[in-house]
């Protein structure tokens, strides 16, 4: 591993020059744990080490935890550069740069890896964040029983930290991982089920009119061609949702053709505008086609996330015939 020309605590892969600051798009992962005693999963960079990972797991855990910083304000830049803070001097002093409140504790929020959904927010303290990369597991600080918890650890609930992000004041993290089970202790799949809504900013929860979940729009619309299915199935009013469901040919045919007007828009130069609305088309539908199959946009995303850093012509070799 290269190490840096200037005065830096961790070790990097250089892949850019240096600027003066820690930039955007930093990748910081852990390779050992203090003691020189293993983390769960050690990553090394191949090429420029964001794209292209090879992991290794133990039996202890299935986490594949790297750590990716926006920081502005280290010694010096390194944009475009994988680091390592695996051994003990490397993770203590990245720890020490956090800025905790004080109480010793940094915001920590826990994010869905595929969906992006906010999951839950709570506090960590040096000691929680360090226990999160040792164990893969979004662990936070309790602060009404003042102590260290493991979300999960009494109802088998985790969340399963894939990458931790921190932001460009150093003061708050973001846990992308896995949820294992609803986030909310209320049973719901996220902590943020009420929207505000109106004028007078009252909040709809989701039983009162509100959303289940602040969802981006893939999954807005995905809530609602499931709302179509059932209201299909307990005989509601008529929709095109609702037509395509109950009628797999067509949703199919309809797939075909948006897929060929898709093409079309390339061949025929219709334009970026034109291209764009022949893409929503075609993921409308085949959304619908989807949830025929029950199959979900966090099915889908998750196949595509196993995806990076595997060869498109290794992908396809290993897909059973």
């Amino acid at each position: 591993m290269k190490s840096c020309t200037r005065t830096c605590s961790f070790k990097c892969s250089s892949v850019s020059q240096h600027t003066g600051r820690i930039g955007r798009g930093t990748r910081v992962i852990p390779s050992m744990a203090r003691q020189n005693q293993k983390l769960p999963v050690q990553i090394k960079s191949q090429g420029l080490g964001v794209s292209k990972m090879k992991r290794s797991r133990s039996a202890a855990s299935t986490a594949r935890i790297s750590l990716v910083t926006v920081a502005e304000e280290h010694s010096h830049s390194h944009k475009g550069e994988v680091l390592d803070v695996g051994d003990a001097e490397s993770m203590e002093a990245f720890l020490d740069s956090l800025k905790y409140n004080s109480d010793g504790q940094v915001v920590a929020i826990a994010q869905h890896v595929d969906t992006g959904a906010v999951l839950m927010q709570a506090f960590a303290t040096r000691e929680a964040v360090e226990k999160t990369f040792n164990t893969g597991k979004a662990t936070f600080y309790s602060r009404s029983r003042s102590a260290l918890w493991t979300k999960g650890e009494t109802s088998d609930n985790f969340i399963n930290v894939l990458s931790v992000h921190v932001d460009c004041d150093r003061d708050s993290l973001i846990y992308l991982g896995e949820p294992i089970g609803p986030s909310c202790h209320t049973g719901a799949y996220t902590c943020y089920y009420s929207e505000v809504t109106g004028a007078e900013g009252l909040p709809a929860s989701a039983e009162g009119g509100g959303v289940e979940a602040a969802n981006n729009t893939l999954y807005r619309l995905q809530d609602t061609i499931v709302s179509r299915k059932q209201e299909e199935a307990t005989g509601g009013k008529p929709s095109w949702t609702s037509k395509l469901l109950s009628n797999p040919e067509l949703c199919c045919k309809k797939v075909r053709e948006e897929a060929g007007e898709l093409c079309e828009t390339f061949e025929k130069q219709e334009g970026k505008e034109r291209t764009a609305s022949e893409m929503a088309d075609l993921l409308y539908h085949s959304m619908v086609l989807c949830a025929h199959e029950d199959v979900s946009m966090e099915d889908v995303m998750e196949v595509l996330r196993k995806r990076f850093g595997v060869s498109g012509v290794e992908e396809k070799a290993l897909r059973k015939k």
